[in-house]
């Protein structure tokens, strides 16, 4: 959970009948409870709404130039961005419905709870994997911004050459992760990162607003590739998938922000993750459709690279970037920490007594071995793109797959044909596995062949 300690969830769900109990409609027998659920001192739509487009918001915001490029245009990123934003809204609705009936706290606790033992463990190896690409992608973020801020202060027209061994990408990138990030991810309780919320989502909407105006008002020396009116072939379009997955994927942050509103409801909750994605809709299409028209093909991974470095607006645009990763690295780091324990305490069957005495060794050293792996990958990957569309594929499953599987016992409630039930599951859960197989093995075959 988000406070650090380690819930061992049992096993409720063994045979049909405790199933049937679980996906029962909240109304029935939990009224007192959705009574005290609207609590004071919990965090209010406003502030939920916020919460969750920080959570959304990130490092793959700067990919989405290129991944509209890699669709075949804007009308394709457009409209594959407005195909996704249902299945992401009905998954986000899903998890709060499933997470109030089941009464668990995290994603992989909802989905433990509720599809099964397996399909938990299988859900929490795939955040465990998730939040660790995730990780290297914020570390070659960092680096991408340092060599540009570097250059700019040293009067630079080129960021790619270093004359100074301290000015060195691998150098800045060790250094700030060293003295930044790594006292930033030891701690128990990561409370105090909420202080940086507010400070994140205004970078990000900065990077947009210079994007934007930018493609307004464009500088003399920037010459745009070649935009594509159309995409070349309806296979193209699933190049941008891992990009828009990985940026639209708030679903395992979520729960726990849906458990911690004053009004923990489904409707308001509707409201909420509504209000949330067409925010995070506005701020991707405006980056993506103003970065890829203002460069075109020639576009870099990370839009911010194809400014000039002595541009004084992208730079202040930088900054806000390496500050949004800064204090995103401990909260994935944490997440993913949280879900590498509870696997390790199930493994070897220990009581959460004995965990408890034990458990600052085992911080430390998860942490430490988390971070020297994450940064060491991240000195020699080329770039953000190849990460992303790595682990874009896998945050597809996050967004079909498990909140599928969750959808299709609700639906158990409504659905008397299962049949029809069974279609809907089967064909759900194949597009998830499809989009996650198909960017995953292009992903790996762009690499080889490269």
């Amino acid at each position: 959970s988000l406070n650090g300690s380690v819930v061992i969830t049992p096993n409720y769900f063994n045979d049909s009948g405790e199933r049937a109990w679980l996906l029962q409609s909240p109304s029935v027998d939990s009224v007192q409870h959705l009574d005290t659920n609207q609590r004071s001192g919990g965090v209010s739509c406003i502030g939920a709404v916020f919460i969750v487009v920080n959570a959304a918001l990130g490092a793959g915001l700067l990919n989405f130039p290129a991944a509209f490029n890699m669709a075949g245009g804007v009308t394709a990123g457009v409209m594959l961005q407005m195909f996704m934003l249902i299945f992401i809204i009905s998954g986000l609705v899903t998890l709060g419905y499933c997470s109030q009936v089941s009464n668990e706290s995290t994603y992989q606790e909802v989905v433990r709870a509720t599809c099964g033992k397996v399909t938990g463990v299988l859900c929490e190896v795939a955040i465990a994997i998730y939040t660790f690409g995730t990780c290297i992608a914020f570390f070659i973020v960092i680096g991408d911004q340092l060599d540009c801020l570097v250059a700019a202060v040293a009067h630079k027209a080129d960021s790619t050459v270093s004359e100074y061994w301290y000015t060195d990408r691998k150098f800045t990138i060790v250094v700030t992760a060293v003295l930044v990030i790594l006292p930033l991810s030891i701690p128990k309780e990561i409370g105090f990162q909420k202080y940086a919320s507010a400070l994140s989502v205004m970078g990000t909407w900065y990077v947009t607003i210079v994007v934007i105006i930018k493609y307004i008002w464009p500088d003399k020396e920037v010459m745009p590739g070649f935009i594509s009116p159309s995409s070349a072939s309806w296979t193209a379009v699933f190049n941008a998938m891992p990009t828009i997955c990985f940026g639209f994927q708030c679903h395992v942050s979520c729960v726990p922000v849906f458990n911690s509103m004053s009004r923990k409801g489904i409707k308001p909750w509707g409201v909420v993750v509504t209000l949330s994605m067409i925010i995070c809709l506005f701020v991707y299409t405006g980056t993506g459709v103003c970065g890829y028209l203002t460069f075109g093909s020639s576009v870099s991974q990370d839009v911010l690279m194809s400014y000039p470095p002595n541009d004084i607006a992208v730079a202040i645009a930088r900054a806000f970037i390496v500050i949004c990763v800064v204090t995103s690295y401990p909260i994935l780091h944490f997440c993913g920490r949280a879900v590498v324990e509870g696997l390790w305490l199930r493994f070897q069957g220990e009581q959460v007594e004995v965990c408890v005495r034990r458990e600052q060794r085992r911080r430390i050293l998860q942490t430490l071995v988390w971070f020297v792996v994450t940064l060491v990958l991240a000195l020699f990957t080329p770039d953000i793109g190849r990460v992303i569309s790595l682990i874009g594929g896998l945050a597809a499953c996050f967004i079909f797959v498990f909140p599928v599987c969750l959808l299709s016992l609700i639906l158990l409630l409504f659905v008397y044909s299962w049949h029809g039930l069974v279609v809907f599951s089967v064909v759900m859960v194949t597009i998830g596995a499809f989009i996650f197989g198909l960017t995953t093995t292009n992903s790996i075959y762009q690499d080889i062949t490269s």
